[in-house]
């Protein structure tokens, strides 16, 4: 399943995933003809039906009609939110496109109504920094008002996500081979990629991502540690590393541990399955060989906008070329200049 960007004009009504939204808002349909010029974010089964739905815009200026009032500023409204959760992490794939707009756009808040009987968006919300700030009163119901305010960080990984601190931390290039690059990281795919590699699992939408590895130096990261996701040569292409192996991603350390820390296979596979590119399989057989013992849990923050070559590694950060790329620990000098040649977000890194 891919998420598309599609015109509301295009989006049949009718179909049986907004049946609630009708239940709940007796305008919406209404609203929704309004909006025919519009996109939204969507996501659909095999059988074409929606599963996902999400319509953002920009607002300036004071939002009014809650109490109380929220004073004037530039925020990103979640307008529409909805997914039909069915074990794949959809809603962590929506929630990062949400914090991907709100950056592109330069706004200082999130915001959402949502009833109090959506616990489970609610949760989802709250995971990510999100807090009750106002109600809104209307004639279907009262509505808590859920605000995210990038002007405050706490400290929590997730909480604080997309942002991440650099000082007094930790940097390394992480090398992922391109087999399972794309699969854990949608948002980074390589152009000459086709779209459909992207496919509607857990470890792609998850912001949350588990790796395993046999890397010497893995188990010295420490949560909030930052990592740059290194796509190493395709074998399969004639094109020299030098241009082909790229740096696409920035991430942030959850945890690190090592396959002796779990007591069994059932609590290994609890762990990992949801979040790792292997199967349960495969999983399990990683398990009773122990070829990649070192397993790495982090976030995925943002997606390079140029992809960082080799070249460029070499030539303009200076790194060096007979290091090993597999795990490369960085100073945060390398860091900073390697996330302005992937002109990342300015914004993301906290000092």
């Amino acid at each position: 399943m891919n998420m598309t960007y599609e015109q509301f004009a295009q989006i049949d009504l009718d179909d049986p995933f907004f049946g609630s939204l009708k239940d709940d808002y007796r305008e919406f349909g209404e609203w929704f003809g309004r909006k025919a010029a519009e996109h939204a974010f969507v996501s659909r089964g095999e059988d074409k039906t929606i599963e996902g739905f999400l319509y953002v815009k920009v607002e300036d200026g004071a939002v009014a009609d809650v109490k109380p009032v929220l004073p004037a500023l530039k925020r990103l409204k979640i307008g529409t939110f909805k997914i039909n959760a069915h074990g794949t992490r959809l809603g962590e794939r929506f929630m990062k496109k949400i914090f991907d707009h709100a950056l592109a756009a330069g706004v200082s808040q999130v915001y959402v109504t949502v009833f109090a009987k959506h616990a489970g968006l609610i949760d989802l919300l709250t995971r990510y920094g999100f807090k009750q700030a106002a109600v809104k009163q209307t004639a279907n119901g009262d509505e808590a008002v859920l605000v995210r305010d990038f002007g405050s960080i706490t400290g929590n990984i997730v909480a604080d996500y997309p942002f991440f601190r650099t000082e007094k931390r930790q940097y390394a290039l992480l090398g992922i081979y391109p087999d399972w690059h794309t699969r854990l990281f949608p948002d980074s795919k390589l152009n000459n990629e086709p779209p459909d590699i992207v496919k509607d699992v857990s470890h792609t939408n998850s912001i949350h991502k588990v790796y395993l590895c046999g890397m010497e130096g893995l188990l010295n990261l420490k949560p909030g540690d930052v990592v740059l996701i290194y796509r190493t040569k395709d074998q399969k292409s004639s094109a020299p590393a030098h241009y082909t192996s790229v740096v696409t991603s920035v991430c942030v350390v959850e945890e690190t541990r090592n396959l002796s820390s779990f007591q069994n296979l059932d609590e290994f596979l609890a762990y990992a399955k949801p979040y790792s590119v292997f199967t349960e399989v495969e999983l399990t057989g990683l398990w009773k060989n122990r070829r990649y013992p070192n397993i790495i849990r982090f976030t995925y923050n943002a997606a390079f906008r140029h992809r960082v070559t080799r070249a460029e590694l070499l030539e303009t950060v200076g790194l060096p070329a007979d290091a090993y790329y597999g795990f490369l620990p960085l100073t945060l000098e390398q860091l900073r200049h390697i996330l302005s040649l992937g002109k990342t977000n300015e914004n993301l890194a906290i000092n």
